[in-house]
């Protein structure tokens, strides 16, 4: 096909795929608009050494893996629950909280997803301070030089974590405008042996039109 074919085929067949990138274009906005909304909220702590030598450095990256495996238990998530009165499971709120080390910057990441930013933001709270404690805890067997402290870098902050309406909605047009093109040439596909006009028969046996024959 000739660059010329493809520009007769959108202008007499484009419509169609303007129409389907609409139609799921809307659709996606729609399904997105019924969803729950899920709000993630995030709490980073730093750990703190009172000393700053790589022994002491040191021993604060290995203990963030133990602090990540300390809070990610359902003894806390019950901890969490009986403080806050919370109708779950401690699995359903492990199910909703994700955690992560960063041995770089001596930080723990605590992420809460909820249908409440509120109840996510108080959750987070709530589970970060339940690490503190406990390491204050272990402080107090320690001597000052050897203590390790842990702190809130801001105070944990709730975002609308789903749906994402407009990266939906977007996703919704283009699957839309493929599938409208798709559509285009599975009829070009089927109406290829049928001849409407001269350059068809151009095309299909090669030879130039010299005349036609005009309808009454």
């Amino acid at each position: 096909m000739e660059f010329r074919d493809y520009l007769r085929i959108l202008r007499q067949r484009g419509w169609i795929i303007i129409v389907v990138a609409l139609l799921t274009g809307f659709a996606a906005f729609g399904f997105s608009k019924i969803q729950t909304e899920v709000y993630k909220s995030t709490l980073n702590l730093l750990v703190r050494p009172s000393r700053i030598d790589f022994g002491q450095s040191q021993a604060a990256k290995v203990l963030l893996d133990s602090y990540k495996a300390w809070l990610f238990s359902s003894y806390r998530a019950e901890a969490v629950i009986d403080e806050l009165q919370l109708d779950m499971t401690p699995q359903q709120l492990l199910g909703d909280v994700e955690m992560a080390a960063d041995s770089l910057s001596l930080m723990l990441t605590l992420a809460v997803e909820n249908s409440d930013p509120n109840l996510a933001n108080d959750i987070a709270r709530t589970w970060g301070n339940l690490l503190i404690k406990w390491q204050q805890t272990e402080n107090e067997k320690n001597r000052q030089e050897d203590r390790i402290t842990i702190e809130f870098r801001d105070d944990p902050q709730a975002g609308l974590d789903s749906p994402k309406w407009k990266i939906n909605t977007i996703a919704g047009f283009v699957f839309g405008a493929i599938l409208g093109v798709i559509v285009v040439f599975i009829l070009e596909w089927l109406e290829s042996g049928i001849v409407r006009r001269s350059e068809d028969v151009e095309r299909y046996l090669d030879i130039p039109v010299i005349g036609t024959i005009p309808n009454d």
